[in-house]
């Protein structure tokens, strides 16, 4: 990294001025996520033109129709799209069986959150990370009425983590987000940067001490980045990392899809 470049960063005050500009546009990357989600998987049916009427039989497709008739045609018209939108997710799944393991790092999945873990000599890792709200697209998605797929680009997993590095009852804390393309300057290629760091004996509480990396020192800041790029946190590391979140997010995606079907249909 160009230490020179950074520090001139710092003593300028542009990269507090672009935190802020991040925080401005979330919500319309966050309206960018929806419309690419949405666009993203009417683009892997069959479906043409979702404008149109649906025709459907008296019988819905779960088959229920002779046990009790009884779905309204919001449900059946549901159930239908379910069908077919959980059929293009699987066919669209890129790894089907989420790894137990990163580099080394041991897995641990309960629901949305993901831990992983590591035991360098006397040193043990943790990253933590929650894959609700994660996905973004590489570019923003061009509509045109007259295209039938629409270019999107690629759904990726970008989640904010949270890196320990624990040595007997002492912590040191990093939180830690991948950067924008406006956020990275000329003479360094970082894909993430250091949010905050703390440090703390036993438990963290409310009254941990915290710094932004926004305001720490750049040397400094450049150290911190080279010690966990030496216990295997490097920017190879962290696109893998992104990989694993997105495989994993997009498996969750459908087993939310199975769960609403299954609720819809009474199964």
């Amino acid at each position: 990294m160009n230490n020179f470049f950074k520090a001139t960063l710092r003593l300028n005050g542009l990269r507090s001025l672009l935190r802020p500009v991040k925080n401005g546009v979330i919500s319309s990357v966050n309206q960018q996520r929806q419309i690419a989600r949405t666009l993203w998987y009417m683009s892997n049916t069959n479906q043409k033109d979702f404008t149109k009427k649906v025709e459907h039989s008296q019988l819905c497709s779960c088959g229920c129709g002779s046990k009790r008739a009884a779905h309204t045609k919001a449900e059946k018209e549901l159930l239908e799209f379910l069908t077919e939108e959980i059929l293009a997710e699987r066919k669209a799944q890129k790894i089907k069986a989420i790894p137990s393991e990163l580099d080394g790092f041991k897995a641990s999945l309960n629901g949305a959150e993901v831990t992983l873990t590591k035991t360098v000599d006397d040193e043990n890792i943790k990253i933590s990370f929650n894959v609700n709200d994660s996905v973004d697209t590489d570019v923003e998605p061009e509509v045109n009425e007259n295209m039938d797929k629409p270019d999107l680009g690629e759904l990726k997993s970008r989640p904010s983590f949270k890196v320990e590095l624990v040595k007997g009852k002492t912590t040191i804390s990093l939180i830690c987000s991948y950067l924008n393309s406006n956020e990275q300057g000329d003479g360094y290629n970082d894909i993430f940067g250091i949010d905050e760091i703390c440090i703390y004996e036993g438990e963290w509480n409310a009254n941990t001490y915290s710094v932004s990396g926004d305001v720490l020192d750049s040397y400094l800041y450049d150290l911190l980045m080279n010690y966990m790029e030496e216990k295997g946190i490097s920017n190879e590391f962290v696109e893998k990392l992104s990989k694993y979140s997105t495989a994993y997010e997009h498996a969750s995606y459908i087993g939310m899809l199975e769960g609403l079907s299954k609720f819809v249909s009474g199964k």
